[in-house]
């Protein structure tokens, strides 16, 4: 960096005269001594002498020597211009974070807080997939790929993720996670009462800060792999350039097993997959002290659907008897792409983002032709597509220092697609086979929606221990259906001590269905087929309108031990639920009348220098009755029992826990995480549960400094999933919604390298 000559040359001519000054008192110094010293001095009487001022001769000699030998500080050590500009552009980027928290707060929710050191200390590491890194969460429990991987208090479907404070909305639900865990700077989780910039999906949010260049410059260089033919490179690398800051991470995955296994073998059959995931994130800072920021994200996935092997053929064609259901070929393409721009800035007492946003999603199911017809009565080949184009701002004004009233909208419109081509037998009304199989109208549908939503909300901080954000939203939604809602949101947080928090709170939500699961379906093309429902009925699906309440402690012990517990009461109307209702992995949706659930979350966590540990433990439930959306997707004996009754829903489960521990020795980390569930619905009318589990998984890694720069560490993993080889189901292939079996993993080992850069 230059430095102007004006300032060199002041800097040159304080320098002179400072140097003039020391002169001077160097040269006046025995002036004054002898001015005082040499007059001879009056005799004087012991009165005069006891009145007499007294002469300030000890105060005019010690003054300039005070100047002259000054005490030096210790040299400062030099910055070079560069480092400073570093230090001055890292300052700043951590102040407009900071000020984007401002924007969008927390307050009266309940939260978990993951950072990058966190993840690091799990089994695998960032190798874990996101959907795992949540499972170490409270709330959060395990489900199989083809229906959602995880819920969040038992909701399906409804967590909304957020990227650096703006919304990514849904694409076509399907197995792969669009996010890496690698591009994690920082993430929350947010549930309980949300305040109202929080809208749509409502269970909880996942907010994740990037990673990016200012704070993590550099890179790494990863190749990860094992048991089942797994094979993971991975690369990021991130830096700043003048006032810009980037970060990009890129990962590819082959695997034998991309879905989980619907049998407990140790090798699924025909289970192959494919993966490819990038991310790219800069932001610039502009000379207005705002910040520009595009980010990008991508992700590609091939999947084999595995085969159950031993299944009775259903109907059976001639010439056929020898297809086997492990010879089924059936493949599975999503696609995922999304880009958004933000701008943020600050203008006096008043701070905002505005974004912009766009997404494309797409699914395509491959059905065996000849299998699928022996083996399920119908052959279909389904796709399923979805554009999106949105606009979301967020504005925060600092009223006074009690009041701080926040402000933002979003919009959005989506053109969303639906096909489905069917080869179908035809029935008589007994449902017995009247002839060859021969191939339906095709049922198709497309459909452009809009969703608006605005908000407005006041913080009040009545005092240091007091606040409490009041607010109100309302959502308007233009799809298969025309709906809105204004909901009100309050919640209070109570700070008596300083290391104690309780939060309480009460959120109304308007949660619309996904566009692409609630397309309408032609039910007339399918009579008279092995594709006719037992329950010709089809009514458009409903957006959830649901009352939830909250209250949760966070308490800190001392430097090392926190903990929180929280608890929660939801009902709804319209209750939304998805599920899996033929052999496509597609989930389709539906409404229950009425829902309602409740639950307790609690959460230890200790940390202490190289040692942390962690333990979580939830129980909860959520009942429902009577089917009032899409209703030919029940079978006819399940629909007449809940009509009546209030059932589980089939993502329900009674207790969810995870705990874990990691110790850093020497510069080897030991690291351990485990699951537990007590199991999944299953059975007629979700009355019955799968067996409870319990899975472990443990890790080893230790930094070598193989290069001069010790700041570039290698480091090498070794990784044991599923340690002690527990054979458990996570969906037994009964259940409302549930098509196939589904396994946990077996015992996999893994070994993996990556260099910093």
């Amino acid at each position: 960096m230059r430095i102007p000559r004006a300032l060199l040359l002041g800097g040159s001519l304080v320098a002179l005269l400072g140097a003039n000054a020391g002169a001077i008192g160097q040269t006046a110094l025995p002036e004054v001594v002898v001015k005082q010293a040499k007059p001879a001095a009056p005799v004087k009487t012991a009165a005069a002498r006891k009145t007499a001022p007294r002469p300030k001769v000890r105060q005019a000699v010690h003054q300039p020597v005070r100047s002259v030998r000054p005490v030096a500080p210790p040299a400062a050590p030099s910055e070079s211009p560069e480092a400073a500009a570093a230090k001055a552009f890292a300052a700043k980027t951590e102040q407009l974070n900071q000020t984007r928290e401002h924007i969008l707060p927390r307050v009266g929710a309940n939260s978990t807080d993951l950072d990058q050191a966190t993840i690091a200390a799990l089994p695998q590491g960032d190798n874990t997939p996101i959907e795992k890194v949540l499972l170490q969460t409270p709330g959060f429990s395990q489900d199989s790929a083809a229906s959602g991987a995880l819920h969040l208090r038992n909701e399906h479907a409804n967590v909304q993720y957020r990227i650096n404070g703006v919304l990514l909305p849904d694409g076509v639900s399907g197995f792969g996670q669009v996010l890496d865990s690698g591009l994690i700077g920082n993430a929350a989780v947010i549930d309980g009462a949300l305040p109202a910039q929080f809208g749509l999906h409502t269970a909880g949010v996942v907010d994740i800060t990037t990673k990016n260049g200012a704070f993590d410059g550099g890179g790494k260089i990863g190749l990860y792999g094992g048991s089942l033919a797994n094979f993971t490179p991975s690369l990021e690398y991130g830096g700043t350039f003048g006032q810009t800051q980037y970060f990009v991470t890129a990962r590819f995955l082959s695997s034998d097993i991309g879905i989980e296994n619907p049998a407990p073998s140790y090798d699924p059959i025909h289970d192959h997959t494919d993966q490819g995931k990038f991310f790219g994130y800069a932001s610039t800072l502009l000379g207005d002290g705002g910040r520009l920021t595009f980010m990008s994200g991508t992700a590609v996935g091939n999947y084999q659907i595995p085969n159950n092997p031993g299944q009775p053929q259903v109907y059976p064609l001639p010439g056929y008897g020898n297809y086997t259901s492990s010879m089924i070929n059936e493949h599975q393409l999503e696609q995922n792409y999304f880009n958004i721009g933000a701008f943020q800035q600050t203008i006096g007492n008043i701070d905002y983002q505005i974004a912009a946003f766009s997404r494309y999603s797409s699914l395509n199911y491959y059905p065996d032709p000849i299998g699928d017809l022996i083996y399920n009565g119908v052959a279909s080949n389904v796709s399923r597509s979805s554009c999106l184009n949105g606009l979301t701002e967020d504005t925060a004004i600092r009223v006074n220092n009690e009041h701080t009233v926040r402000t933002g909208f979003y919009a959005s419109g989506e053109f969303a697609q639906t096909f489905n081509s069917s080869v179908v037998f035809p029935v008589d009304a007994n449902g017995n086979v009247t002839g060859a199989p021969f191939t339906a109208p095709t049922d198709q549908t497309a459909k452009t929606g809009w969703l608006l939503g605005v908000y407005v909300q006041d913080e009040w901080k009545i005092n240091r221990q007091f606040t409490i954000n009041a607010g109100l939203r309302f959502d308007q939604m233009y799809e298969y259906v025309d709906a809105n809602q204004i909901s009100p949101r309050f919640s209070m947080i109570y700070r008596p001590f300083d290391d104690t928090a309780i939060h309480a709170g009460y959120a109304r939500y308007f949660t619309p269905p996904e566009m692409a699961l609630s397309a309408p379906t032609n039910l007339a093309i399918y009579q008279g087929t092995s594709q006719q429902p037992s329950v010709n009925l089809d009514t458009a699906v409903q957006p959830e309108r649901s009352n939830v309440y909250d209250i949760g402690v966070d308490q800190k012990f001392g430097a090392h031990w926190s903990a929180g517990l929280d608890a929660y009461y939801k009902t709804a109307t319209d209750l939304l639920d998805d599920g899996q209702f033929g052999q496509a992995y597609t989930l389709t949706a539906f409404n229950y009348a009425q829902g309602w659930n409740d639950g307790l979350e609690g959460k230890v966590k200790y940390q202490d220098g190289n040692l942390q540990a962690y333990v979580n433990l939830a129980v909860g439930r959520q009942m429902a009755t009577q089917f009032v959306s899409n209703q030919y997707l029940i079978d006819a004996a399940t629909y007449t029992y809940a009509q009546t009754h209030w059932i589980p829903t089939d993502h329900s489960q009674t207790w969810t826990g995870s705990a874990g521990a990691s110790y850093l020795w020497w510069g080897t980390r030991f690291s351990m995480d485990m699951i537990y569930g007590s199991g999944l619905r299953n059975g007629f009318a979700n009355l019955t549960t799968v067996p409870p589990y319990t899975q472990f998984n443990v890790g080893l890694s230790h930094d070598f400094k193989l290069l001069d720069d010790a700041s570039k560490p290698t480091t090498l993993r070794f990784d044991v999933v599923n340690l002690f080889d527990t054979i458990y189901q996570i969906r037994s292939g009964s259940g409302i919604g549930v098509f196939a079996p589904q396994y946990g993993p077996r015992i996999g080992f893994f070994l993996g390298i990556s260099q910093k850069l």
